[in-house]
Protein backbone atom coordinates (compact mmCIF):
# COMPACT_ATOMS: atom_id res chain seq x y z
CA UNK A 1 0.00 0.00 0.00
CA UNK A 2 1.52 3.66 -1.27
CA UNK A 3 2.06 6.11 1.49
CA UNK A 4 2.51 9.75 1.89
CA UNK A 5 5.92 11.04 3.45
CA UNK A 6 6.09 15.27 4.45
CA UNK A 7 9.78 16.10 5.26
CA UNK A 8 10.19 19.64 6.58
CA UNK A 9 13.68 20.75 6.35
CA UNK A 10 13.87 24.06 8.88
CA UNK A 11 16.16 26.00 6.51
CA UNK A 12 18.60 28.92 7.50
CA UNK A 13 17.91 32.08 5.58
CA UNK A 14 21.38 32.31 4.13
CA UNK A 15 21.50 29.13 3.43
CA UNK A 16 18.10 28.46 0.93
CA UNK A 17 20.23 29.48 -2.58
CA UNK A 18 22.88 26.20 -1.77
CA UNK A 19 20.01 23.61 -0.32
CA UNK A 20 17.48 24.13 -3.57
CA UNK A 21 21.07 23.51 -5.73
CA UNK A 22 22.03 20.23 -3.29
CA UNK A 23 17.69 19.29 -3.55
CA UNK A 24 17.73 19.84 -6.75
CA UNK A 25 20.49 17.26 -7.66
CA UNK A 26 19.52 14.72 -4.89
CA UNK A 27 15.99 14.53 -5.96
CA UNK A 28 17.17 12.95 -9.23
CA UNK A 29 18.38 10.07 -7.51
CA UNK A 30 15.16 10.33 -5.50
CA UNK A 31 12.98 9.82 -7.82
CA UNK A 32 15.28 7.10 -9.53
CA UNK A 33 15.13 5.30 -5.88
CA UNK A 34 13.10 1.58 -5.93
CA UNK A 35 10.08 2.11 -4.14
CA UNK A 36 9.59 6.18 -5.71
CA UNK A 37 6.39 7.38 -7.28
CA UNK A 38 6.92 10.82 -6.67
CA UNK A 39 8.28 13.87 -5.06
CA UNK A 40 7.68 17.01 -4.96
CA UNK A 41 9.44 20.34 -3.48
CA UNK A 42 7.12 23.33 -1.81
CA UNK A 43 9.15 26.12 0.25
CA UNK A 44 6.73 27.73 3.33
CA UNK A 45 5.95 31.29 2.01
CA UNK A 46 6.03 32.68 6.04
CA UNK A 47 9.28 30.56 7.57
CA UNK A 48 10.80 29.91 3.87
CA UNK A 49 11.37 26.25 5.27
CA UNK A 50 11.52 23.51 2.27
CA UNK A 51 8.34 21.11 2.26
CA UNK A 52 9.21 17.48 0.56
CA UNK A 53 5.52 15.87 -0.08
CA UNK A 54 6.55 12.00 -1.43
CA UNK A 55 4.56 9.14 -2.39
CA UNK A 56 6.26 5.55 -1.74
CA UNK A 57 5.33 1.97 -2.09
CA UNK A 58 5.61 1.39 1.34
CA UNK A 59 6.97 2.97 3.89
CA UNK A 60 9.60 -0.03 4.25
CA UNK A 61 10.86 1.53 0.55
CA UNK A 62 11.05 4.84 1.72
CA UNK A 63 12.96 3.98 5.16
CA UNK A 64 15.64 1.77 2.87
CA UNK A 65 15.99 5.00 0.92
CA UNK A 66 16.55 6.84 4.34
CA UNK A 67 19.29 3.99 4.98
CA UNK A 68 21.12 4.85 2.11
CA UNK A 69 21.02 8.49 2.50
CA UNK A 70 22.85 8.39 6.21
CA UNK A 71 25.07 5.38 5.11
CA UNK A 72 26.14 8.03 1.93
CA UNK A 73 26.60 11.04 3.91
CA UNK A 74 24.26 13.07 2.13
CA UNK A 75 22.23 13.83 5.80
CA UNK A 76 25.64 14.66 7.29
CA UNK A 77 26.38 17.25 4.22
CA UNK A 78 23.06 18.96 4.21
CA UNK A 79 22.80 18.94 8.26
CA UNK A 80 24.87 22.42 8.15
CA UNK A 81 22.16 24.36 6.19
CA UNK A 82 19.47 23.15 7.84
CA UNK A 83 18.27 25.39 11.10
CA UNK A 84 16.99 22.41 13.25
CA UNK A 85 16.66 18.93 12.62
CA UNK A 86 14.22 17.56 9.64
CA UNK A 87 10.89 16.79 10.26
CA UNK A 88 9.23 13.68 8.70
CA UNK A 89 5.19 12.43 8.85
CA UNK A 90 3.63 8.92 7.29
CA UNK A 91 0.70 9.23 6.31
CA UNK A 92 -1.36 6.58 4.76
CA UNK A 93 -3.36 7.32 1.41
CA UNK A 94 -6.97 6.59 1.37
CA UNK A 95 -7.99 7.30 -2.04
CA UNK A 96 -11.51 5.83 -1.38
CA UNK A 97 -12.49 8.50 0.79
Amino acid sequence: MSVMITLELPTKTESMDELLKVMKGALVDTRGYAGCQKVETFIDQESQNVFLVEQWESAEHQQAYMGWRVETGFMDAVGPLLDGAPVARVFDIKSDI
